[in-house]
């Protein structure tokens, strides 16, 4: 499969948020996403026990779908994108999800028509295919994603997405232990295979609809390697091991817009600012309204580079300010709302300076992911394109390398010995990549649920 061998910009200084090199139009209005403008998603979830019965979702997700739009109105906000991530129940059952993604189209439709209010829907059909337990290419759960994909972009969706699961089975085994081996097989090989092996059906589906292929997210291992990193005083994991598995979530990542993805990308890849300097695409980023889900340590400088501006997700319930859709509407509506007077004003770059120093340096996934940083990690992905390994090497070493550089970082020695041992065993890998795949499935073989036929081998 053809790879990026280039940068879409010139430099780091070239990208900011509300502006992509290739824009994306989207749904009602329609919503154009990186044309200069940023705009809010909001990611409802429903209640346990709402999804006991078709009559429910329903009802719970029409509320929720309401709530969001009308607070729009309400406070004058001009667009809205709001992603339907899938419940078990919506993924498994297809007709569900059609139900429910045909309802929202049509309250979306009804506020466009009486309001004005630009919207689009996102289906982010949830992968089932939890590799230690089936296999990935030939299972029912996988007939159910593709059959929602299908019923979904039939039934309203504007764009598809999913937070694919290859390698998780190899990363997580490897993540406790600080492997970098494995972590470097389970996220830059094996779910760079499985992403080649998916994305094609996806963007088939969404051409024979006319809707968009979005993106998707290392969300299953990048993710994971940065909550268990936690706090900067943690000791779970080091914060520099984390940030080079996240340098390799990019490299992986980048995968969906080789095989046609457009944009907008998935709210939760932290790894999207260098996907966005490679590729030029839209990008969707959660920062401090995500707190409702989860706590991190750059909330501010995910900002820099935005082109959609999500909460990661909020679950449905009441607060003193109306639900919590209401809730966390607003604050998306209000912090977009200052990005796109900077961008009126002419002050988006003093915005986006402000963004980046407050966080740059609280946390090494901050640094990495700072636009400077961000572009140099870039042009080492696009510069080894012989091979998902090579290039998912040469990130996480680029990342180190930066973080080592500057002394504005400060790191324990703790932190400084767990990133030398990582480098000192990616450098000791071999060159080719057949040679390392050899490597790596004699040394996982044994790896609980892992089932080298599922990539293909």
């Amino acid at each position: 499969m053809p790879k990026y061998t280039s940068m879409a910009y010139g430099s780091a200084a070239e990208m900011i948020f509300g502006t992509a090199k290739f824009p994306v139009k989207v749904g009602l209005g329609p919503i154009e996403l990186g044309g200069g403008w940023v705009y809010p998603q909001i990611v409802p979830h429903p209640r346990p026990g709402s999804e006991a019965t078709k009559e429910k979702i329903l009802r719970e997700y029409q509320r929720m779908t309401d709530d969001a739009l009308g607070r729009c109105v309400a406070l004058g906000f001009p667009g809205l994108v709001i992603e339907f991530e899938h419940i078990y129940q919506m993924t498994s059952q297809p007709e569900w999800a059609a139900a429910i993604h045909s309802q929202a189209k049509g309250q979306m439709t009804d506020y466009f028509n009486k309001y004005g209010l630009k919207s689009a829907l996102v289906s982010t059909v949830a992968d089932l295919r939890k590799p230690d337990m089936v296999h990935m290419r030939k299972s029912q759960e996988l007939d159910w994603m593709l059959a929602s994909f299908e019923s979904t972009a039939a039934n309203g969706a504007d764009i598809l997405s999913i937070e694919t699961m290859g390698g998780k089975e190899v990363f997580d085994y490897a993540v406790q232990r600080q492997d970098i081996k494995g972590v470097l097989f389970g996220i830059g090989v094996l779910s760079s295979i499985d992403m080649a092996w998916l994305w094609p059906q996806i963007v088939a589906t969404a051409k024979k609809n006319g809707i968009t292929p979005g993106g998707d997210t290392d969300c299953a291992r990048g993710n994971t390697a940065m909550f268990l990193a936690g706090g900067y005083q943690s000791t779970d994991l080091p914060h520099t091991f984390a940030a080079m598995a996240r340098a390799v979530s990019a490299a992986r990542s980048l995968v969906a817009y080789e095989c046609g993805a457009t944009g907008p990308s998935k709210d939760c890849a932290y790894e999207d600012p260098i996907v966005k300097a490679i590729t030029g695409v839209p990008v969707t980023m959660e920062g401090k309204a995500s707190a409702c889900a989860h706590s991190e340590l750059q909330s501010n400088l995910v900002g820099a580079v935005v082109d959609l501006w999500s909460n990661e997700a909020v679950e449905q319930h009441d607060m003193f300010g109306g639900s919590s859709v209401e809730v966390f509407t607003e604050i998306l509506g209000y912090d977009v709302a200052l990005m796109n007077s900077a961008i009126t004003l002419g002050t988006a770059k003093e915005l986006q300076d402000m963004m980046i120093l407050s966080d740059k340096y609280r946390d090494t996934h901050g640094f990495m992911l700072a636009p400077d940083n961000a572009y140099e990690i870039g042009k080492a992905i696009v510069g080894n394109v012989d091979s998902y390994y090579l290039r998912s090497k040469a990130a996480a070493l680029k990342c180190a390398e930066l973080m080592g550089g500057d002394s504005k970082l400060k790191l324990t020695q703790f932190e400084k010995d767990a990133m030398a041992k990582a480098v000192k065993e990616l450098n000791a890998l071999p060159d080719n990549e057949g040679d390392f795949i050899d490597q790596c499935l004699a040394e996982y073989a044994k790896v609980p649920g892992f089932d080298k036929t599922s990539y293909g081998f």
